[in-house]
C-alpha cells in the first residue's frame, strides 16, 4: 500500500543534485526541474545501476544537419554505468520509451517534499 513519506525541505533539493532518500526499502531520487519536483526509483531499468547518481543533464536533440543541438536541460538523468538517458518526469529512456524508469508522485507541502511510495 502506497504511502506519503517527507524527504526533506524543498530548499534542500538544487537542480542538478537529486536528493537520494530510503523510502521503506526502495532507494528514490528526488530531482529539480525549475520549481517542479520528480521521483524516480534509484535502480537502472537497463542493468540495475543506481540510476539517480548519474548526471542530471541535458541532450542532444535530432536534427536533419550535421550539428550539434544542447536541449532539455536538466530534464534528463544519465546511468553512470552505460550511459543510458531517461526523462526525469515521465522515466522513459529517450532511445526507447517502452523501457521505463519506475516513478513516484512528489507533493510539496509548505516547506516540505513527500513522495508517495
Amino acid at each position: 500500500m502506497a504511502e506519503k513519506t517527507y524527504i526533506c525541505r524543498a530548499d534542500e533539493i538544487q537542480v542538478g543534485m537529486p536528493f537520494i532518500a530510503k523510502v521503506r526499502s526502495l532507494s528514490i531520487g528526488v530531482f529539480r526541474i525549475g520549481d517542479s519536483f520528480h521521483a524516480l526509483l534509484n535502480v537502472c531499468p537497463h542493468r540495475g545501476a543506481p540510476l539517480c547518481e548519474g548526471p542530471q543533464c541535458g541532450t542532444t536533440a535530432p536534427v536533419e544537419l550535421p550539428e550539434f543541438i544542447y536541449h532539455r536541460e536538466n530534464e534528463i538523468v544519465r546511468c553512470a554505468w552505460h550511459g543510458w538517458e531517461f526523462d526525469i518526469k515521465s522515466g522513459a529512456a529517450l532511445v526507447n520509451p517502452s523501457v521505463r524508469a519506475r516513478t513516484f508522485p512528489v507533493t510539496v507541502e509548505g516547506e516540505g517534499i513527500y513522495v508517495t511510495a
